[in-house]
């Protein structure tokens, strides 16, 4: 499989297949970062959409010091914002389909049932605290590629997500 940064400069070259390949691999995940941020599908549909969008236009102007992932987790993200600022208020998060695990119904049943408690409370956040949160937490981005992500240093992201993960906590408590 090719990595992703000579796909993204034959992009940046105008190869529109190379693009193409881009949008394949990234997609599903620039997705579940969108629904996270925004709660609603069919926005989340439409904020990736104008995520690629946004990063077919930019591709002039990439210079190559982020990787391909970062870059693009970081256009997903001002896309999902940016709908956010421009919906008020935000709609509560439905929960994404949890993989299924060879455990027992009840187990299972109490397992998605947390996490929808978690994705509910995660998506009364405010987005400041809600986007480091789902990136780091829920997708597994390093700190410091949250914090490029954000365009924020790695102490002011740390910062952030401990007012995140007290939020979610107090959160969480209220729905006890």
């Amino acid at each position: 499989m090719t990595s992703d940064r000579p796909l993204l400069e034959a992009a940046v070259r105008g190869n529109a297949a190379a693009f193409d390949q881009l949008v394949r691999r990234h997609t599903v995940r620039m997705y579940r970062v969108a629904l996270r941020i925004v709660g609603d599908p069919v926005e989340a549909e439409d904020v990736v959409q104008d995520a690629w969008i946004s990063a077919w236009r930019a591709l002039p102007r990439f210079r190559g010091e982020a990787a391909p992932s970062t870059w693009l987790y970081r256009v997903v993200t001002n896309a999902a914002l940016a709908h956010l600022r421009r919906k008020k208020p935000t709609v509560p998060l439905e929960s994404a389909p949890e993989p299924r695990t060879s455990d027992g119904p009840e187990a299972s049943l109490l397992r998605n049932e947390t996490t929808d408690v978690v994705l509910r409370a995660i998506a009364e956040l405010e987005p400041t605290q809600r986007v480091p949160l789902v990136l780091r937490e829920l997708e597994g981005l390093s700190y410091e590629e949250v914090a490029e992500v954000l365009g924020i240093a790695v102490p002011a992201l740390r910062s952030r997500l401990h007012r995140a993960r007290v939020a979610l906590m107090a959160k969480l408590g209220e729905q006890r």
